[in-house]
């Protein structure tokens, strides 16, 4: 414990008004003396004595225990800092310096840990292969996956007065992103010291991906940009002729390979094939003397939407439910809906005239030959044989299903009679198989177990939960009945919904590349008019359609993957909901094993925490899921050689040092005064601050008022006494 004294002024009257008496004072005092009038100087006594109490001055004493010096080590730990050597460099110099400070006199050494991205933003999305799905998020860490030092220095700063800060210790390969132009914002007064980890004249690859797409077009060209450098950059022919090649992965699928040269961009172009996302991996070759390969790979993601989805609907005859299908269908602005309704057969002769039958001929070649394959959907709505599409163009309909193409059928009373298009050549490819009975009475449409697990049907809005039974009154859906349906046979296709009797109401199948779907009624209109509460004709519709064009969403055997903040979450769907367990490869390699739970029905899922750029792979046996995380370009990987160059001018305006730790393990600190040299050669300087914390303080009256009153009287009396003579 040390004491201070100081004396404190506390004037009885303003300081403006003390400062004029004693001016006044001062000029009559100065006349006096220069007039050589007799008691001029005890004159002047007693003016200073009442001047001084006037004052009112005190003796201050304050008790202060002085505070330790702090000298902050901050370790960098960002990835940069991994690779050999440098973990051993930055351990061995971490265990010296933190003894040579603590045998430093009053001075307490705070070493904190500073973790850089890792991941550190997101590419925009990633899903699973082979059906894709929605994106998701990057993962932890500082912005764009730079070392973010500085922010750590703040924090730890935040719980130190700063005036206790004799030194910072940076212990860092040197890359840095957040370098400040000075230590201003920390209000420091304090040198920063740099042990710079790695070797000298580092060589490595880098690979940068500078244009990137994130949407595209399904059929259409999209490229992305691309650029390897060799750091250092060589020089005259050897950079001209220098090249690399290229390997890249999309989906899983079998790499291609690229030459490319070196520091110049190239573009790769490549088609998306498919709606939702599109993992792409970029690995190039090693370079000479690589220092790490961690920046020689990047993984996008791009996400492929439809342009236009055009639908073909042929209405086989005006009916009360035909425009509640066009309204759905040019409800949604995606679509491009092609429309024909048959108002009359062509065997029907009235003598009307020809100009007078339609709008516009049927173009029953153009359509059904010509651009069959230019529609993402074909409808039949209550369609029956009127000899209007020869059988030549159902054939051709049929084998447009059978190469990938989707037809959906919604059946009418026709489909029980000879009329019916099973007894076409488009009969190979439905599922249902009519029976000649059409039931008419009232019934509500229910979804099958096996619809509660199918993503077409799941969680319906209205759907009584799995296991209800419709005898069960209070288990029956909130929809409205229907009142008419087909009977069929379902040979083939998966029932999700069934109507009157448990009769198969709307059957999906796979049929060679395609898909088909057939409703058994036609009275769904009456869910859009609201009929006893309506039902969810456009959800379900919509669902339909878009299973049919293989919508990713949709699938209901998938396995996929998506990162959403620090973790990897992985869904797996199945209609058998036979769950087991997933194998996830990590970007380093390592696999791990992942336990299944089941999250709903026909859905089983898991998580997995994750803290690595790049792209995981999750495999049930069957199939592959990838999921890219982390930034396109992290700052992280930009330049992974060590450097002094980034905080070379923190480090000179605040007078520290800097040293490789290449160099001797020995570490030397010492304590130095504010306003000496605070690095040399082979040493490094804390700065003792004198920093105190004041616990008591005492005043005492300099002049108390008896005091200051007898001094007064006394030059007084003296000054009587003498002018008396």
């Amino acid at each position: 414990m040390l004491d201070h004294l100081t004396v404190a002024w506390d004037p009885l009257i303003p300081w403006p008004a003390l400062l004029t008496l004693a001016l006044a004072t001062a000029a009559i005092c100065g006349a006096t003396l220069w007039q050589r009038a007799r008691g001029g100087l005890l004159r002047g006594l007693f003016a200073a004595t009442l001047l001084l109490a006037l004052a009112n001055p005190s003796a201050v004493s304050e008790e202060r225990d002085p505070l330790e010096d702090v000298a902050l080590v901050v370790l960098d730990e960002s990835p940069s800092t991994e690779i050999a050597p440098r973990p051993e460099q930055q351990a061995a110099a971490l265990a010296a310096l933190t003894e040579a400070l603590e045998a430093l006199p009053d001075t307490e050494v705070r070493v904190v840990r500073a973790e850089g991205g890792s991941l550190g933003g997101s590419l925009g999305g990633n899903e699973s292969s082979p059906s894709g799905g929605p994106g998701g998020s990057g993962g932890p860490g500082s912005v764009n996956g730079g070392t973010n030092l500085f922010a750590t220095v703040d924090q730890a700063l935040s719980e130190v007065a700063q005036s206790r800060v004799g030194a910072v210790f940076l212990i860092s390969d040197g890359q840095v992103h957040d370098v400040p132009e000075s230590l201003e914002q920390f209000a420091l007064d304090a040198p920063v010291h740099l042990l710079r980890s790695g070797r000298d004249d580092e060589r490595d690859r880098r690979l940068t991906l500078t244009n990137v797409p994130g949407y595209g077009i399904v059929g259409r060209e999209l490229s992305l940009t691309l650029r390897v450098d060799d750091l250092p950059e060589p020089a005259g022919a050897a950079a001209a002729a220098g090249q690399a090649n290229l390997r890249i992965v999309r989906d899983g699928a079998e790499p291609e390979l690229l030459r490319v040269p070196l520091g110049r961009e190239v573009q790769y172009s490549f088609e998306v094939e498919r709606r939702g996302a599109t993992v792409i991996e970029i690995e190039a070759e090693a370079g000479p003397d690589e220092l790490t390969l961690r920046n020689n790979t990047a993984a996008v993601v791009v996400n492929g939407v439809r342009d236009r989805l055009r639908v073909l609907l042929v209405s086989g005859e005006p009916h009360v439910g035909e425009r509640a299908w066009r309204n759905i269908l040019k409800s949604d602005p995606s679509v491009d809906l092609v429309h024909f309704t048959i108002l009359r057969p062509p065997e029907k002769q009235d003598g009307t005239p020809i100009h007078e039958l339609s709008l516009i001929a049927f173009p029953t070649r153009e359509l059904f030959e010509v651009k069959l394959d230019e529609f993402d959907l074909v409808i039949f709505d209550r369609y029956r044989r009127r000899g209007v599409l020869p059988n030549l163009y159902l054939e051709n309909i049929a084998r447009y299903v059978e190469e990938g193409g989707a037809l959906f059928e919604a059946v009418g009373p026709a489909f029980a009679t000879p009329l019916s298009l099973y007894r076409t050549p488009l009969g190979r490819v439905l599922p249902a198989t009519p029976t000649g009975e059409v039931v008419e009475r009232p019934f509500h449409a229910a979804v099958t177990d096996l619809g509660h697990r199918h993503p077409v049907t799941s969680a319906l809005p209205g759907a009584p939960p799995p296991g209800a039974s419709m005898t069960d009154q209070g288990a029956l859906p909130s929809w409205g009945r229907w009142f008419r349906q087909v009977d069929t046979d379902a040979r083939d296709g998966e029932i999700l919904m069934t109507g009157a009797e448990e009769r198969p109401l709307l059957v999906l199948d796979r049929i060679g590349e395609g898909r088909v779907a057939q409703l058994t009624s036609d009275h769904i209109w009456l869910w859009s008019r609201g009929f006893e509460g309506g039902g969810p004709q456009a959800e379900l519709t919509r669902r339909v359609a878009h299973w049919l064009m293989k919508e990713p969403d949709l699938e209901e055997e998938d396995l996929r993957a998506v990162v959403h903040g620090n973790r990897l979450e992985v869904e797996q769907r199945s209609l058998e909901e036979d769950w087991s367990s997933v194998e996830v490869t990590l970007p380093d390699g390592e696999t791990v094993t992942l336990e299944l739970q089941a999250s709903g029905p026909g859905r089983a899922a898991a998580a997995l925490p994750i803290d690595q750029p790049g792209v995981y792979r999750v495999s049930d046996g069957e199939r592959l899921a990838l999921a890219a995380a982390g930034p396109v370009n992290p700052i992280e990987m930009a330049d992974l050689r060590a450097t002094d160059e980034i905080l070379a001018p923190l480090i000179e305006a605040t007078g520290g040092g800097s040293r490789s730790l290449l160099e001797s393990p020995d570490i030397a600190v010492r304590k130095v005064r504010p306003d000496r040299d605070r690095a040399g050669n082979d040493w490094f300087g804390v700065v003792g601050q004198n920093a105190f914390v004041v616990t008591g303080v005492e005043t005492r009256p300099l002049l108390p008022g008896i005091a200051a009153l007898a001094l007064a009287l006394g030059a007084l009396l003296f000054a009587w006494r003498r002018e008396g003579r």
